[in-house]
């Protein structure tokens, strides 16, 4: 029952029949954090909308990777979704940055609903929407902002997205997320603890927020 409430929460915006289309060929999974959903080049079989938890999208080149976005409750992949479509392999790789739970949808169930339910393409326009101007925000951030601010934002908007401060999260991890290597990450940590924007623990990392920073 609790799951079934759930489930029309995250699908409040769909009809009454996709709905129980959805409810009748769908599974939920409880995903560990950490755990690897998707990969780059391979061929997606099912689509997750995230339930409770939280999953970050990234890619990779060589050693070097560069953080997309989240994936928050009650959204879902917009690149699983377009790679379902075109029976393509995906570019992406996807990992829980939480322990997730998630309702994951048939691949062979897409192409039907698509055709012939207008409100579940409108589910994934709108996560298209979202998705682009994170991507430009994205971009934005490597092409103009210096290291001390991307690092900082991505730092405020990790305890807003996961809950926590202090944060769990090792130089490397950063690094990898920011696209850049950790000894950047090291000297600009120093920074920004020095201007009191962060405090470095053991094995964590407390952020302060403020409007009064300045760091452009």
């Amino acid at each position: 029952m609790e799951n079934d409430i759930e489930i029309r929460r995250a699908l409040a915006h769909l009809s009454k029949d996709l709905v129980a289309e959805i409810l009748s060929v769908s599974t939920i999974q409880e995903i560990p954090k950490g755990t690897e959903l998707l990969r780059d080049g391979q061929y997606v079989k099912v689509i997750p909308i995230v339930l409770n938890g939280l999953v970050k999208v990234f890619t990779r080149h060589e050693d070097k990777e560069l953080l997309l976005y989240y994936i928050r409750p009650e959204e879902s992949c917009i690149m699983s979704f377009g790679a379902s479509l075109k029976n393509e392999p995906i570019r992406v790789f996807a990992i829980t940055e939480e322990d997730t739970r998630a309702l994951l949808l048939p691949v062979s169930s897409i192409s039907k609903w698509v055709r012939e339910f207008p409100d579940f393409n409108g589910l994934f326009y709108d996560q298209y929407n979202i998705r682009y101007a994170e991507l430009l925000d994205t971009i934005h951030h490597v092409l103009f902002n210096k290291m001390d601010k991307r690092l900082y934002d991505y730092l405020v908007a990790k305890t807003t997205l996961t809950k926590k401060n202090p944060l769990k999260v090792s130089h490397r991890e950063i690094a990898n997320e920011l696209g850049t290597a950790r000894e950047v990450i090291s000297r600009v940590m120093k920074k920004l603890e020095t201007e009191g924007k962060i405090k470095q623990h053991s094995s964590s990392i407390e952020v302060f927020t403020s409007t009064s920073y300045d760091l452009n």
